[in-house]
C-alpha cells in the first residue's frame, strides 16, 4: 500500500515537472518558419525622406499628391527569400517587403510587376528602381507591401521565367504572402492583418486577377481579400494571340515570343518553334530570353512585321488546325475569364493601348456584368488617350487612391 502511494506521488511530481517544462519551452519557443528562408534590411526611410522623393516625382506625375497627403510612417525595406514549389519540387524564390516603422497591425498589399526580361530589373535585385520605390513608399500610408520577383528572377534566376503560366504564378505569389506574414509575425514589430489588397499592371494585371480568383476560391478564410485592381492585363491570352495575328505590324513582338518560349520550356506547347515562327526567328526564340536581354534587345532580334515573323500556317489556322492543338489549349488554360466574384474589382486600361488591346479589358468588364456581378462591385476605368506606357502611373495611382480610402 505504501509502495503504491509512493509510486503515485512520484508520478504526480514527474507529470507536474513535464508540464511545467512544456510551458517554459513555449515561452522561449523559437519561431517556426515554413516559408521564409532569409531576410536582410535594404533601407530605412523617414516620412520626410519619402515626402521629399514623392514631391519630386509629383512634378512629373501630379496624381501622386494623393499618396503624399496620406503619408504617416517611416518605412523599412527588406529583401527576402522564401520557399515555394515549381513542377512539384521545392525552389527558393525572392522579393521585396516594405513595412511601416510604427508598430501596429496593418493590411497587406501585394504588387505584381509588369513584363520584365532582365534579372537586373527584378524587384529584389533593383529595389531602388523608380516604380518599385514608389510602391515601397506606399507602406508609409499604412500597408505591409509585398513585391514578388516572380520565378526566374532574383534567387531563382538560374531557371527560365514561366511567363503567363497561371499555376506557377499564383502559387509562388501566394507563398510569398505566407512568407511576409512569417516575417512580420516572427521578426518585426508589425502585425499583419488578414486584410489583403492586390494590384498590378500589364503582366502584373493578369497576375493580379489570377491571384484574386485563386485566393477567393482557395484561401478566403486565411486572407480577407478586400479589393483587386488590375491594369492592362492580357487576361484572355487567346484573344491577345488572335489580335497580334490580325495586325500587319505589332510593335512588341517580344511579348508573344516570351509566351511561346515559356510554354515550350514548360512542356505545354509541343510544337517545334519552326511550326510557329519563320526562320531566323524560330531559331532565336528559345535563346533570347536568358535573363540578360532587355525587351528592346529582343525586339531588335525579331521583327514587327507579322507576315515575316509567323508561318503562314500559324497565321491562317492556329485555331482550326489540329497541329496547333497544344498551343490553343495552353493559351486557353492560362487565360482568365470573368466569374461571379464577391470582391470589389477595378479594371483599368489606356484607350490608346496598342500593345495589350483595350478591347480585352472592356470585354472582361462586360463579362463580369453578364455573370451577375454588380456595377458597384466591378468598376471599369478607361484612361483616355493613354497607351500602354503612359497609362502605368495613372492606373497605379487610381488603384492606390482606392485602396487607401478602403483601408481607412
Amino acid at each position: 500500500m505504501k509502495n503504491s502511494l509512493l509510486f503515485k506521488l512520484i508520478l504526480f511530481v514527474f507529470l507536474i515537472s513535464v508540464f511545467s517544462g512544456c510551458d517554459l519551452d513555449d515561452d522561449n519557443k523559437v519561431p517556426e518558419d515554413n516559408y521564409i528562408v532569409d531576410f536582410v534590411k535594404h533601407k530605412t526611410y523617414t516620412v520626410e525622406q519619402i515626402k521629399t522623393s514623392l514631391s519630386l516625382y509629383a512634378f512629373i506625375y501630379p496624381e501622386l499628391q494623393v499618396i503624399i497627403d496620406n503619408l504617416k510612417h517611416g518605412v523599412e525595406v527588406y529583401k527576402i527569400t522564401y520557399k515555394t514549389k515549381f513542377d512539384g519540387k521545392e525552389i527558393i524564390a525572392s522579393g521585396l517587403v516594405a513595412v511601416p516603422l510604427t508598430s501596429g497591425s496593418y493590411a497587406i498589399l501585394s504588387y505584381q510587376n509588369g513584363t520584365n526580361t532582365q534579372n537586373s530589373n527584378a524587384p529584389s535585385v533593383s529595389p531602388d528602381y523608380e516604380m518599385y520605390q514608389l510602391i515601397e513608399f506606399v507602406a508609409s500610408t499604412g500597408f505591409i507591401v509585398s513585391v514578388p520577383d516572380y520565378l526566374g528572377f532574383g534567387a531563382s534566376s538560374t531557371m527560365f521565367h514561366p511567363y503567363y503560366d497561371k499555376k506557377s504564378t499564383v502559387e509562388s505569389v501566394t507563398d510569398m504572402l505566407w512568407a511576409v506574414k512569417e516575417l512580420a509575425n516572427n521578426y518585426l514589430q508589425v502585425v499583419p492583418k488578414n486584410d489583403l489588397y492586390v494590384m498590378g499592371y500589364s503582366q502584373g494585371g493578369w497576375s493580379t486577377l489570377q491571384l484574386h480568383k485563386y485566393i477567393e476560391e482557395n484561401y478566403s478564410s486565411e486572407f480577407n481579400l478586400k479589393a483587386s485592381a488590375c491594369g492592362a492585363g492580357g487576361y484572355d491570352v487567346r484573344f491577345i494571340n488572335d489580335y497580334i495575328l490580325e495586325q500587319t505590324e505589332y510593335p512588341m513582338p517580344y511579348y508573344i515570343g516570351y509566351m511561346i518560349n515559356s510554354f515550350v520550356k514548360l512542356g505545354d506547347v509541343t510544337n517545334p518553334t519552326t511550326d510557329i515562327f519563320k526562320s531566323p526567328y524560330s531559331e532565336r526564340i528559345l535563346k533570347l530570353y536568358d535573363g540578360k536581354n532587355s525587351g528592346d534587345d529582343i525586339n531588335a532580334q525579331l521583327t514587327t512585321k507579322i507576315a515575316d515573323l509567323f508561318t503562314a500556317d500559324y497565321r491562317s489556322s492556329v485555331n482550326t488546325n489540329v497541329k496547333f492543338a497544344s498551343v490553343v489549349s495552353t493559351l486557353s488554360k492560362n487565360s482568365i475569364a470573368a466569374w461571379k466574384t464577391n470582391i470589389p474589382t477595378m479594371i483599368l486600361h489606356g484607350t490608346a493601348d496598342n500593345y495589350v488591346p483595350y478591347k480585352g479589358s472592356e470585354n472582361l468588364y462586360n463579362d463580369f456584368l453578364a455573370k451577375g456581378v454588380s456595377a458597384g462591385k466591378v468598376t471599369f476605368v478607361p484612361i483616355p488617350g493613354a497607351d500602354h506606357g503612359s497609362a502605368i502611373i495613372p492606373s497605379g495611382v487610381a488603384s492606390l487612391k482606392w485602396f487607401i480610402g478602403l483601408n481607412k
